[in-house]
């Protein structure tokens, strides 16, 4: 019997199938359909559970022994069986066939695989599984559809966010649900119950998806020192690349240094803006209060410490790359 997965539910309400089959292309998704069924196994009195790993010298006779070992007290067993590559090899078609045609009593099996390609699915003894189990295929949602499942995520937690804030989240997690539940349990511990903003998504999702390239970008123009420093401590310990931190700083440096020079020379700063494409208002209002702290020579001397720093990194000058990234960003945050 194949099982939408929105037909689980009701499913694992009722007494439980003898055979079930997992499968699909969403490694979240098998998971807790798996945890689901476990404990409702366990609710319904499967106490024991044997786990079986299928990978490189495994001997299928584990199988047929997990199912005859039952226990002194002649309890009901969960069977679970794995197999992450999806290739149970002959010797493994030929032993889930045999399994499959004489089920043990008392006994729950759960069998799961990751997303199959069509020759797995036309063996003989994918076929015999599919036709014996209760099978789900549990595939991540299709981009457009994306938005809908984050919602309903967030339902669960009690929280609801407008569709241009679903977007954004799908729009930052697309091909990657166990991130998009990470961010959506990250969104109920920040904000607890109750409506989202698209500000507050933004935030939040933002933060991790990006790891505050952005925000350092930002805090050093606002003239944040403490802000600067912490975010680039949290850059460094999840081991962001160094070449694109200096990036994001010397290309700050050098948008400043260009709208310096402009105004100093009697431009005009909407054309300034426009020439280095900054038209978000609130980081062209940033840049205007940078620019009245930051002379032309600091801002040169701060290139200068950039160029030193990408030495640094490739082994052709001395120095501690982070120590200087900050160095480099409290010279240019730190306000006079």
């Amino acid at each position: 019997m194949n099982l939408r997965p929105d037909q689980l539910a009701v499913q694992l309400a009722r007494p439980l199938p003898p055979l079930w089959l997992l499968h699909g292309n969403e490694p979240l998704l098998v998971l807790e359909a798996a945890d689901a069924i476990r404990a409702a196994a366990r609710h319904q009195g499967y106490e024991e559970r044997e786990t079986l790993v299928v990978g490189q010298g495994f001997r299928w006779d584990a199988l047929t022994l997990a199912a005859g070992n039952m226990s002194l007290f002649g309890g009901a067993k969960l069977i679970d069986l794995r197999i992450p590559t999806g290739k149970p090899g002959r010797d493994g078609g030929d032993a889930l066939q045999r399994y499959i045609a004489n089920l043990p009593a008392q006994t729950l099996t759960l069998i799961t695989l990751p997303e199959l390609d069509w020759a797995t699915r036309k063996t003989a003894w994918f076929k015999a599984l599919a036709d014996a189990a209760t099978t789900l295929e549990l595939d991540a949602p299709e981009r457009e559809r994306l938005p809908e499942w984050v919602g309903r995520r967030l339902a669960v937690q009690k929280l609801s966010a407008p569709p241009e804030a679903l977007a954004f989240i799908a729009d930052h997690v697309e091909g990657n649900l166990l991130a998009a539940h990470q961010e959506i349990l990250k969104l109920g511990l920040l904000h607890g119950e109750g409506a989202l903003t698209l500000e507050q998504v933004q935030d939040a999702v933002l933060n991790v998806a990006r790891y505050d390239i952005d925000k350092l970008r930002q805090a050093l123009i606002e003239g944040d020192p403490a802000r600067c420093a912490r975010l680039l401590e949290g850059l460094e310990g999840e081991g962001a690349a160094p070449p694109l931190v200096l990036w994001a700083l010397a290309n700050e440096v050098r948008s400043l240094a260009n709208l310096r020079a402009g105004r100093d020379a009697g431009q005009p700063l909407a054309a300034l803006f426009k020439a280095e494409r900054i038209f978000d208002p609130r980081r062209q209002q940033a840049m205007s209060r940078a620019l009245d702290r930051l002379t032309q020579g600091s801002l040169r001397a701060a290139l200068m410490h950039a160029a030193r720093i990408d030495r640094i990194f490739k082994g052709l000058a001395p120095g501690d790359v982070w120590d200087e990234f900050l160095q480099l960003a409290l010279r240019l945050a730190r306000r006079s």
